[in-house]
């Protein structure tokens, strides 16, 4: 499961450079689904390395890109941030450099599934309207005009946590919101699991622990195995259904 440099792939020079991702393949012959994993505000950690190594177990050629390659999160968090607010800007573009890498990959079919976590969750929302497949959304925080943005979005299925004070009411208004656009979805809200509940592991920076598991933050075990036997449906009925 090595790191892959996909600065060659870059679609435009507004891309990243360098642009990195890390790979994970299922095992057995190919070719399989592909998936984009879009990562938490923490970056490619160990916890998101796991869950690309799940999603690879699971039959998906699996990239986790690192929105923060051009200099770490220190240098590239604001900008990142900034972007996904926008709906626009080089993480979009790095992710669908992304997404192409993969379906140029003779390892990949020609079905690709984006999921994020948090940050990513929200990224994840709105590159469901740029190609994709299939998206997961995982507590993600929902685009400032969530009607138009998932008026052609693919297939979603999200999971929140009714303990997460910082997305309340965002399951509802997103499940409303794909109703009424007729986009198939799955969207639950869990009671009991806060923010980041499909994390196997606490973290962030270790002072601020404390505080995160006071406010509901953290592993869910529970709510995360359902929220995972969801995921891997979906994806099994939208990227590897033939046409």
């Amino acid at each position: 499961m090595p790191d892959v440099d996909l600065s060659t792939s870059s679609i435009t020079r507004q891309g990243s450079v360098p642009l990195r991702g890390f790979v994970a393949r299922p095992d057995g012959p190919g070719p399989w689904p592909g998936v984009v994993l879009i990562h938490e505000v923490f970056g490619v950690d160990d916890v998101m390395r796991r869950q690309t190594m799940r999603l690879a177990h699971a039959g998906y050629l699996t990239l986790a890109i690192d929105l923060y390659s051009a200099g770490g999160a220190a240098r590239c968090l604001v900008s990142t941030m900034r972007s996904l607010l926008r709906g626009s800007g080089r993480a979009y573009i790095d992710i669908e450099t992304a997404r192409r890498w993969l379906l140029d990959s003779t390892d990949c079919t020609s079905k690709v599934g984006v999921i994020g976590f948090c940050m990513g969750g929200g990224f994840a929302l709105v590159a469901a309207s740029t190609g994709f497949d299939a998206a997961a959304v995982n507590y993600g925080q929902l685009p400032k005009d969530v009607e138009n943005t998932m008026a052609h979005a693919c297939p979603v299925v999200a999971s929140y946590g009714a303990r997460d004070r910082t997305l309340a009411h965002a399951a509802a208004t997103l499940d409303d919101a794909l109703t009424r656009a007729g986009v198939a979805h799955d969207v639950k809200e869990y009671a009991g699991a806060g923010h980041a509940f499909m994390n196997d592991a606490p973290v962030g920076p270790r002072p601020l622990r404390p505080l995160m598991k006071v406010t509901g933050m953290g592993p869910r075990p529970e709510a995360a195995a359902d929220a995972w036997r969801r995921i891997e449906d979906f994806f099994a009925y939208y990227l590897t259904t033939p046409e």
